[in-house]
This record gives structure tokens, C-alpha cells and sequence, in this order.
């Protein structure tokens, strides 16, 4: 029985598993968005997100925090300059899983996971404007101006 085991050990070590989550993430951090699988990606949402959380409030011990799971300061200057700035207004659900298929050398299921607010496909409110169209079928009144026969154009010349 499982009970009471939240965390996916993924087939490694403590220490092992805490490295990867931290590599992983200060990748995600700075590519905005990495390809595994399924499970890691699960994983990584759990082990980011709160520390996304912390970033938004830029004080010395949030960001001593920080640095202990992540162990890279570039990864960490970005999340607290950046990564915070952009996704200060968004209560929680900073990344996205989407699923991309299986591997072709081992089948195993793999996905993508990205920082929501990184995304202008999914999220084109925020970055540009839509163009708003008219769904009418008639068109606005347009003048029509009549052609200018020669025996009038010599009548305007005298």
C-alpha cells in the first residue's frame, strides 16, 4: 500500500532526485519552457511553484530560500527580476503541462511544461490586441461618385 506517499521518486535517490528537480528547474527558469516526460514534469510543478510563490515578495530570507533549492544565483536573479514581475497579479498556476506524445526510443510519455504567462499563443490578451472585426454581411454606406463624361469635362475647362 501507498498511503501517505505523496512524492514520485522517479526511480533515483533523495539526492539524486533533489539535483534534477533543481537543474530542471533553473531550466524551465531560463528557457521558459523544457521537454521530459510526463512524470517529471508532475514533479517539477510541485517542486517550482512554490518557489515562484516566494519570488513575488523580493526579501533577503525569500530569496535565501530560493538559492538552497535551486543552487544557481543566475536562475535565481532572473526568477526575482523578471519571472516575479511578470506573474506578480496571478494567484497560483504559474506553469502549464501539456502532453506531446511518447518517445520514440523508450515509449515513455512526454510533455511539455512552460511558465503560463510566457506563452502568446495561449495567452494573446495580455501581449497584443485582437483585431476586432465587423461580422455584418453589408458593408458601411460607400459614396458613389459619377463618371465625368468628355462633353462635361470640356463645360468645367471654359
Amino acid at each position: 500500500m501507498r498511503h501517505g506517499k505523496k512524492v514520485n521518486h522517479l526511480g533515483r535517490k533523495t539526492a539524486h532526485r533533489k539535483a534534477m528537480l533543481a537543474n530542471m528547474a533553473c531550466s524551465l527558469i531560463e528557457h521558459k519552457r523544457i521537454n521530459t516526460t510526463v512524470a517529471k514534469a508532475k514533479a517539477l510543478k510541485g517542486f517550482v511553484e512554490p518557489l515562484i510563490t516566494k519570488s513575488k515578495d523580493d526579501t533577503t530570507h525569500n530569496r535565501r530560500i530560493v538559492f538552497s533549492r535551486l543552487r544557481q544565483k543566475e536562475a535565481v536573479t532572473e526568477l526575482f527580476k523578471e519571472v516575479a514581475v511578470k506573474i506578480g497579479d496571478r494567484p497560483g498556476g504559474y506553469t502549464r503541462i501539456i502532453k506531446m506524445g511518447n518517445r520514440l526510443g523508450d515509449n515513455a510519455d512526454m510533455a511539455m511544461i512552460e511558465l503560463v504567462d510566457y506563452n502568446e499563443i495561449y495567452n494573446p490578451g495580455k501581449t497584443t490586441k485582437k483585431k476586432s472585426t465587423r461580422r455584418g454581411r453589408r458593408g458601411g454606406a460607400k459614396e458613389v461618385v459619377a463618371p465625368v463624361t468628355p462633353v462635361e469635362a470640356t463645360k468645367e475647362e471654359e
